[in-house]
């Protein structure tokens, strides 16, 4: 892939492909918003991140397809085996739940803004139609859009054309969190990104990263909007219990451990 892009033609295209995806969404927000000036805000802003987020790997794809390049290992879609399910699961709980007591943590130094209360509004299950669309376009869509998009396309050429794939990984994680757009998320996000680049750089898939990815959006969803009586349990004085903290350093060192061993999938030689 190295010898058909350059560095700066990557970054085009991902920058490329990232601009398209947002005017997509403005572009559906707008056009539904003046044909159709009685539906519900709300739901035309879900539709139009669901759209949104679709069509941010179109670009990506295209080109790839044009340059007659292997979808597989262009953007990091090698199959994992089934068993290795079980350690990637147990790494991404593990994560989701120390990454849940950085942002506590995080939010006593620096309390939250009053947007990001509002846009946790927009996740509200108040129907099934919106139930189904926001699991789609936050579980499936856009963790599988972004894992090509950075993990699979950037990340992996960055690798290659700077033979370091510590620098590969901060890089790609920064560009990550910052076109999140959203300051109080910045360093978890930036965080989770480079787990995300570290496990589709010693497997050689997005796929365990689409994993991790799909559970933290979707852990996040359900706890917006269900109140589980295990919640008593997992929250001590506004904070992670120090149970389920143990419980999840265990799955995270656990999950590492079995994954660094080079068990779940294969380190790619370059």
């Amino acid at each position: 892939m190295n010898k058909t892009f350059t560095i700066r033609s990557v970054f085009i295209i991902v920058i490329a492909s990232l601009f398209i995806g947002f005017a997509g969404v403005a572009l559906v927000l707008s056009v539904s918003t003046a044909l159709f000036p009685e539906t519900d805000s709300r739901l035309l802003t879900i539709l139009s991140i669901f759209i949104g987020q679709g069509i941010i790997v179109l670009p990506v794809f295209t080109i790839v397809y044009l340059k007659n390049k292997s979808f597989i290992q262009s953007f990091r879609l090698k199959p994992i085996p089934i068993n290795s399910v079980f350690p990637i699961v147990g790494l991404s709980l593990g994560t989701i739940i120390l990454s849940d007591e950085i942002d506590r943590l995080i939010g006593i130094v620096l309390p939250r803004p009053d947007y990001i209360e509002k846009l946790a509004e927009l996740f509200q299950f108040d129907s099934p139609l919106y139930a189904l669309l926001l699991i789609v376009a936050t579980v499936l869509i856009a963790p599988f859009s972004e894992e090509v998009l950075f993990r699979g396309f950037l990340q992996q050429f960055l690798e290659i054309h700077w033979k370091d794939v510590t620098k590969a990984v901060l890089i790609t994680s920064l560009f990550f969190a910052a076109v999140h757009m959203n300051p109080g998320w910045i360093i978890q996000i930036y965080l989770l990104g480079i787990i995300l680049g570290y496990l589709a750089w010693r497997t050689g898939s997005i796929f365990p990263g689409l994993i991790l990815h799909s559970l933290n959006n979707g852990l996040a969803l359900i706890m917006e909007n269900i109140q589980a009586s295990w919640f008593n349990y997992y929250i001590w004085k506004n904070h992670v219990s120090p149970l389920f903290l143990l419980i999840a350093v265990f799955l995270f060192l656990r999950g590492y451990k079995t994954i660094n061993s080079g068990s779940v999938g294969a380190v790619v030689k370059q």
